[in-house]
């Protein structure tokens, strides 16, 4: 391969972003119970931790993670242990005494928002790994560092449009309306599936 196969990086991001995991459902869930602004922030957070894998990647992650395989290991179990966490969370949310309204005020700041989305992607080996298979099969190894930049701003580009999509498409009125009537079953939803991806990736192999 000589040429950069764009038609491929991209439907193949867009595969794996767009469906869902730990970064959309978080997004999701900000986006219900806390508003635009939050999801927004968290969704920027994801997107960070996205271009930070997706430079790590492109300039040299593999040979790195191929000398010290702890480095992923490492990550693994931090991963998943977050998950864990997010999924015990979720589940004091939903049994939690407190009342949502549409115009509540939050106690968390923007800016733990924003670093709970950035851990989210940066604790993820799916994601590592997602990045270093993409830019292996879709990049020659011949390919120049502007070449590489501007795979990493197609992929960015894709990725802002879903994930900011998502934070949209889920802060809406109706939407947030919807979740404040079914809080419960929404967060031991989320509490069930972060859970589930915890334990997913901490029992089983890093790749299949």
């Amino acid at each position: 391969m000589e040429d950069i196969n764009y038609p491929l990086i991209l439907v193949s991001a867009l595969a794996a972003i767009s469906s869902p995991g730990p970064a959309t459902l978080a997004i999701a869930s900000a986006s219900m119970s806390s508003g635009r602004i939050y999801g927004l922030t968290l969704a920027c957070g994801v997107l960070t931790g996205s271009l930070f894998w997706s430079c790590s990647a492109a300039f040299g992650l593999a040979a790195l993670l191929n000398s010290n395989i702890w480095l992923l290991e490492f990550m693994r179990y931090c991963g998943a242990a977050y998950l864990i966490y997010l999924s015990l969370k979720s589940l004091r949310s939903a049994f939690g005494t407190s009342t949502l309204t549409l115009s509540q005020s939050h106690s968390a700041t923007l800016s733990n928002i924003y670093f709970k989305g950035l851990l989210i992607h940066l604790a993820n080996p799916k994601a590592i790994l997602f990045f270093i298979s993409l830019f292996s099969i879709g990049v020659p190894a011949t390919a120049k560092t502007s070449d590489l930049i501007s795979v990493i701003l197609s992929v960015g580009l894709l990725s802002s449009s879903v994930f900011l999509g998502y934070a949209l498409l889920f802060s809406n009125h109706r939407a947030r309306y919807i979740y404040l009537k079914s809080k419960v079953i929404f967060e031991c939803t989320f509490a069930a599936f972060f859970g589930f991806a915890g334990i997913k990736i901490l029992t089983a192999g890093i790749v299949k």
